[in-house]
């Protein structure tokens, strides 16, 4: 039994970090070949923008920077803004925020009756504005001046339909879990994403800070809000399942690099792995309406979904055989084992300190101790339970049918 216990793990082992290496290595180079073909920071053209933030019970000095950020950019265009209360219960405390916003120019609140979920809090402002481009905000997220234009100017390209900005952490210098999780934006949109836009395909979107053309949105709108998995409607996952139906138009997807966009994320383990509960059940659930599209777009993507989905597994099958073989033939040969996951926590790192040019990013290494300890189990937990989102979810309304308030920008100018 030892000696197939051996083989198995150096087998197994052997895969995983061939499969993980060679993916490190293609990552790397097409993010950094990506950032070097990145376009011009400002737009030809000065479309209307229509920015659109769904809240829900948020804390109104949270809401407040938000508003003030969006105010302070330099975009030259008409920019409108949409703040969606979807019947917050805190909606007395917010009111004071709300009266400020709406004395400013171009920005209106509307107040939904009852919490609808921020699919069709999102369409409520959607129907009720014209805009060339719809971009998304989260009310606990700050904007930096240039970040609407540097999205905008990614929609230049008349193939682009969604452009998504860089995720930074707003509360980054609270603890060691805020700094981790930091440093794991970093890592996820200026090497995983900017990997995957150089081939047009961003496979999520990230909701904090993204951008677009509506006419993709209309035409994409009445999935997004009718989304079911196994006959139950879906009320969680919104950017990767909108990201998908974007990419099934035909159009494609980017990253901005630059176009920094700071959100509050959780200070504590309990509320950060119910976040990655909700997120990797979305992975899973998503990525299966994206794969047969991933080939057309380019071999890389698919070796990028492979990896999101097998080696997790295969991380976890390398940790379950090294107990296995811990117990049975003692710690004896194991070191091997685990200068090697060392070497990719460090891969991981890699990167980032190169272009940050801040040894502080090797702290990134300990979000792989965190993966192996906390969040394989969570994605084991995510993967049991794909039908359930009831934990860390809000109830949402049911489903209902998507009507536009116009006919589409494409039928109006023959886009």
């Amino acid at each position: 039994m030892t000696a197939t216990l051996d083989l198995l793990l150096r087998w197994v082992f052997l895969a995983y970090l061939l499969l993980v290496g060679s993916y490190l290595i293609l990552q790397t180079g097409f993010a950094e070949l990506a950032r070097r073909r990145a376009t011009a920071a400002r737009p030809a053209a000065l479309p209307t923008v229509d920015v659109v933030i769904p809240c829900y019970n948020e804390d109104p000095a949270e809401l407040a920077a938000c508003l003030d950020s969006i105010a302070r950019q330099d975009y030259a265009g008409e920019l409108r803004v949409h703040v969606v209360d979807d019947g917050s219960p805190n909606r007395a405390e917010l009111a004071a925020v709300y009266r400020e916003f709406s004395a400013r120019k171009g920005n209106r609140v509307i107040l939904l009756p009852a919490n609808m979920g921020k699919r069709h809090a999102q369409a409520q402002a959607v129907v009720d504005s014209d805009g060339e481009v719809v971009i998304s905000i989260d009310s606990d997220t700050e904007i930096a001046p240039d970040g609407v234009r540097r999205l905008v100017a990614a929609l230049d390209d008349p193939t682009v339909g969604a452009a998504m900005g860089e995720m930074r952490a707003a509360n980054a210098s609270v603890n060691w879990l805020t700094r981790i999780i930091d440093r794991r934006y970093w890592y996820a949109c200026n090497q995983e994403r900017a990997a995957q836009s150089l081939f047009g395909s961003v496979l999520c979107c990230s909701g904090p800070f993204s951008a677009y053309r509506r006419s993709v949105l209309e035409r994409t709108m009445d999935d997004y809000l009718n989304q079911t998995f196994r006959k139950k409607p879906s009320t969680h996952g919104e950017d990767r399942h909108l990201t998908n139906l974007v990419l099934g138009t035909g159009m494609r997807t980017v990253y901005v690099g630059g176009a920094v966009a700071a959100t509050v994320v959780p200070e504590r383990l309990k509320p950060f792995l119910r976040q990655q509960l909700r997120w990797n059940r979305c992975v899973y659930r998503d990525m299966t309406a994206i794969l047969p599209r991933l080939p057309a777009r380019g071999l890389y993507l698919v070796l990028d979904a492979v990896v999101q989905i097998v080696a997790p597994a295969m991380l976890a099958a390398t940790v379950v055989l090294m107990a296995l073989h811990g117990v049975f033939e003692g710690v004896t040969g194991l070191a091997y084992y685990g200068i090697g996951l060392a070497l990719i926590a460090l891969g991981h790192c890699a990167y980032g300190v190169w272009r940050t040019r801040s040894p502080g990013f090797l702290g990134f290494a300990l979000y792989g101790l965190m993966h192996v300890v906390l969040l394989i189990p969570v994605r084991v937990h995510a993967l049991l339970t794909l039908s359930d989102d009831r934990w860390g979810q809000r109830a949402t309304a049911p489903p209902r049918a998507f009507v536009p308030a116009r006919p589409p920008l494409d039928a109006q100018s023959g886009d």
